[in-house]
């Protein structure tokens, strides 16, 4: 590993991370495979074609390596794993900077609106689970029947994670913190579409002082998190992503070793805004929450339906806000910037897919957006312009399916009863939020979403002290907060005989 100036980050955007990250070292993979291409979405300029495929015999290097740091990880005390996350997440907020610029270098997320933000969610999740080392107890219970009963969490071994590229550096603490923090070895797989702060995070796992084994990164495509989710002897994959590619892990790991398995799989997530609400309130949390990250969030506010009663005034108020976003579309290194591109050519054409058969298949109105942006210079850059469709068909293609980029539909209501039931009609049931100043009524809906994470006069926020996941097609299992430790770990009960003689 090179040294950068006594600095344990050795890389920067002009010295990119280019090897993976095996037991301790930064190795050049061993399959020789054709290297991957990534590119800068603001421009389309390529950034590097030279990032490592991991193969098998990669896989298995990494695997046998995390298999045998992992009897004597697993026997640390609570204490010393507590401090080396606490060491990791200290060097990740100090490198905070350059650990953004390496991520948002192939993703195009703005530094004002999201750039700051995914450093600080993953040095605070890495703090968050080294607090519970030594508080994730088991249980005991009375020996009533002759037994007494207790129960241990215990690791599972060698896990994996898969994370997504539109949150490169949260994503993988939601998944390695509370694997290391019960014990398990973990090995990370991040996006080929943003490799480049993962991969660099070997040089700070190292200061840390993680035993070799213990935290690797293997970069690669799909073909790698196949051969992760397939292998025989890692006992866990967790995984963030399409539903498409989310069946396709979870029946690789039930052909494979019947490996736990986690899968956050994405929403469609519905907005509810009745006429009691705090109408500026509500604008601002919807506007928000399909505009951060270019509305590449999985948890998007992507469907609004407000009551009649103040539905125009809301459309007016959603259409300047959303148009006031448009105006704010950028180069996304520009500090006034609010809005960058999406991730890549192919995410680009796939939203604007969307969006041309909205219009050309008469799917709903056009409120506002629906173009590309080409002014100033965003003319060869991936930029695409928030736009909402109203009164749209609930069969229509974009009513229904997670787009992934800043596209939202608006409906009108009248009653409680029919916006619950319009709120649940999707295969998806990540978030939902309502909007009303009545907290009986909040309450009520809330609970009648079918929903992993409901807001009341909020939307599209995760908190780590709390299960984050979703229902239905939007996933398996749960991060954050306890839930995250008990997904890492197997309960064992041991049964003492207190007759005995």
């Amino acid at each position: 590993m090179a040294e950068s100036e006594g600095s344990p980050l050795a890389f920067s955007t002009s010295n990119l991370p280019l090897k993976l990250y095996i037991n301790g070292q930064y190795v050049d993979s061993k399959d020789g495979k054709t290297p991957l291409a990534v590119y800068n979405p603001k421009d389309g300029t390529l950034v590097s074609d030279q990032v490592p495929l991991a193969g098998e015999k990669d896989v298995e290097a990494a695997v046998t390596a995390a298999e045998a740091a992992f009897p004597a990880w697993k026997k640390t005390t609570a204490n010393q794993r507590r401090d080396i996350l606490l060491k990791l997440a200290s060097l990740i907020e100090q490198h905070n900077k350059e650990l953004a610029r390496l991520a948002r270098l192939t993703l195009g997320a703005p530094w004002a609106s999201f750039g700051a933000f995914e450093g600080v969610v993953c040095s605070e999740t890495f703090k968050y689970n080294a607090g519970w080392t030594d508080k994730f107890a088991g249980e005991s219970f009375p020996q009533e029947n002759g037994y007494l009963q207790i129960t241990r969490n215990e690791p599972l071994g060698v896990t994996c994670g898969i994370v997504p590229w539109n949150g490169p550096l949260a994503g993988i603490a939601l998944k390695a913190a509370p694997a290391l923090a019960t014990g398990n070895c973990f090995i990370l797989k991040p996006s080929e579409k943003t490799p480049f702060a993962p991969l660099a995070l070997g040089a700070l796992i190292e200061e840390a002082g993680f035993p070799p084994g213990v935290f690797q990164i293997l970069s690669g495509d799909g073909s790698t998190g196949a051969l992760l989710a397939s292998h025989m002897r890692i006992r866990k994959v967790s995984f963030t992503g399409s539903i498409a590619t989310g069946r396709k892990i979870q029946e690789m790991a039930a052909k494979s070793n019947l490996k736990r398995v986690t899968l956050e799989l994405g929403g469609k997530s519905p907005a509810v805004v009745f006429d009691d609400c705090n109408l500026d309130n509500a604008v601002t949390w919807c506007v928000n929450a399909i505009t951060a990250n270019s509305g590449q969030v999985c948890y998007a506010a992507s469907r609004i339906y407000v009551q009649k009663g103040i539905f125009d005034k809301f459309a007016a108020k959603y259409a300047e806000a959303m148009q006031a976003r448009a105006n704010a579309v950028g180069d996304p290194d520009e500090p006034s910037t609010l809005l960058g591109p999406v991730v890549d050519k192919a995410q680009f054409e796939r939203v604007c897919g969307f969006i041309e058969r909205g219009i050309d298949g008469q799917q709903g109105k056009l409120l506002v957006g629906g173009k590309r942006v080409t002014t100033g210079n965003t003319g060869s850059g991936y930029f695409i312009e928030p736009t909402v469709f109203q009164d749209v068909d609930p069969n229509a293609e974009i009513y229904q399916n997670e787009i992934f980029g800043p596209v939202s539909i608006l409906n009108s209501f009248t009653l409680e009863e029919e916006v619950v039931q319009k709120a649940n009609a999707t295969e998806y049931g990540l978030m939902a939020g309502v909007f009303t100043q009545d907290v009986n009524k909040a309450l009520r809906v809330a609970s009648e979403f079918d929903s992993g994470m409901v807001g009341v006069n909020c939307i599209s926020l995760v908190h780590v002290n709390t299960p984050f996941g979703g229902s239905k097609a939007s996933g398996v299992g749960r991060e954050c907060g306890r839930a995250a430790l008990q997904a890492f770990t197997e309960p064992k009960t041991i049964m003492i005989n207190m007759q005995y003689t």
